[in-house]
């Protein structure tokens, strides 16, 4: 499975609104959450502030990428924003976020998660990619930006 495989257009939204790390990571996760109730939206909230509380997952360059393992997920799923405002995030380069990448996958995906994460770092290591992440216009051209960028990693 590929990174474009955890997305879908409804999933990635520019101008995302948030005042706050915790209100993004609550928000992340209603977005993520496809069987849509209670219980599991605070799984999945769960999920990532567990990770986030053993350090921040702040790669830094504006870019976040939370993440966790959760028994309330059967697949692997993910979601991007452009936030509408940058935010502290405690990323180690001090630089506050403004690219955010969640990712949530089942408990058993060890292996699969870490793939994940080293997929997430090689894209967001390209800076024009990032660039034309932060000039996209809409959430469509933000899917767009992703699904070709993706499409070329995968293809080398």
């Amino acid at each position: 499975m590929r990174i474009l495989e955890l997305l879908t257009p409804e999933r990635v939204v520019a101008g995302f609104p948030a005042r706050d790390k915790a209100s993004l990571l609550a928000r992340l996760a209603e977005l993520l959450d496809v069987a849509p109730s209670k219980d599991s939206r605070a799984a999945l909230l769960e999920s990532l502030s567990r990770r986030e509380k053993l350090g921040s997952t702040g790669l830094g360059y504006g870019i976040a990428i939370p993440h966790g393992r959760s028994p309330q997920v059967e697949h692997a799923l993910g979601a991007f924003v452009r936030l509408e405002e940058p935010l502290d995030f405690e990323a180690l380069d001090g630089q506050p976020v403004d690219l955010v990448f969640a990712l949530v996958v089942p408990e058993h995906f060890t292996h699969q998660h870490l793939m994940f994460l080293a997929e997430l770092a090689e894209l967001f290591s390209n800076a024009a990619l990032v660039r034309e992440l932060r000039k996209a216009p809409t959430s469509e051209a933000l899917f767009k930006a992703l699904a070709g960028a993706a499409a070329q990693n995968a293809a080398a």
